[in-house]
């Protein structure tokens, strides 16, 4: 059902998510008006699993979840567009709170932050710790920067009018994808609220991306998209 009059599109990015595609499939349907998930070339049942249960699913280019979102925002429908990870690392009952700062007009950027609701994948060891404080560091740019004063600017769970998401250019294949929506926003002039939600510890075996492997990445697009 639309909220204040704005239907709410759902996207599920997912790629080898198995385990936990159909679950997260139905807990999200209640919340969307629209539903849909994009693919990023799963070697696995997540596309077969996902059909089964009548949701569409479409191809993104296969290069990372920046292509995803991408492609979320081309084939969304309605008047706000969620993002939530197929892992079920958040809770899908919280995409109502995610949604009403935009429905209401208080924001354009409703953004999930595991700083405000917590978080089990931020804490316990080194590569969590590097994670944690790469992240604060960028965060606390972005602050200073526009003059805001979030808390998490890596969050995939996040509700943002689709009009001024199409309003932009996203250019990051990867999970960089978040920061870089998060500056291009601000440098728009649009509001963005932080709304409580908690991250779960995820049921994947590993990560999809690599701190080592990607960290130069998160740096090089923080700057690029801060001042150029």
């Amino acid at each position: 059902m639309p909220v204040n009059g704005r239907r709410v599109s759902v996207c599920i990015p997912a790629k080898n998510e198995e385990p936990t595609i159909e679950e997260i499939v139905t807990r999200c349907r209640p919340h969307a008006d629209e539903l849909f998930v994009v693919d990023g070339h799963s070697t696995d049942r997540t596309r077969a699993l996902a059909e089964a249960l009548g949701v569409p699913v479409y191809l993104d280019a296969g290069r990372g979840k920046g292509c995803a979102v991408r492609e979320a925002i081309a084939r969304a429908s309605g008047d706000i567009l969620v993002t939530i990870d197929a892992d079920m690392s958040f809770d899908p009952d919280d995409i109502p709170r995610l949604v009403a700062p935009v429905a209401n007009g208080q924001a354009e950027y409703g953004n999930g932050s595991r700083m405000r609701g917590g978080s089990d994948e931020l804490h316990g060891d080194l590569d969590k710790f590097i994670r944690m404080m790469g992240q604060d560091i960028i965060t606390l740019g972005i602050n200073y920067r526009f003059g805001v004063r979030l808390t998490d600017s890596q969050s995939g769970f996040r509700a943002f009018d689709l009009a001024a998401a199409r309003s932009i250019t996203l250019r990051e294949d990867i999970t960089t994808t978040e920061q870089e929506m998060v500056i291009k926003f601000l440098r728009r002039g649009y509001r963005i609220v932080e709304v409580p939600t908690h991250e779960y510890a995820s049921r994947r075996d590993r990560s999809h991306i690599s701190l080592r492997r990607h960290a130069f990445r998160y740096v090089y697009s923080w700057l690029r998209y801060l001042f150029f």
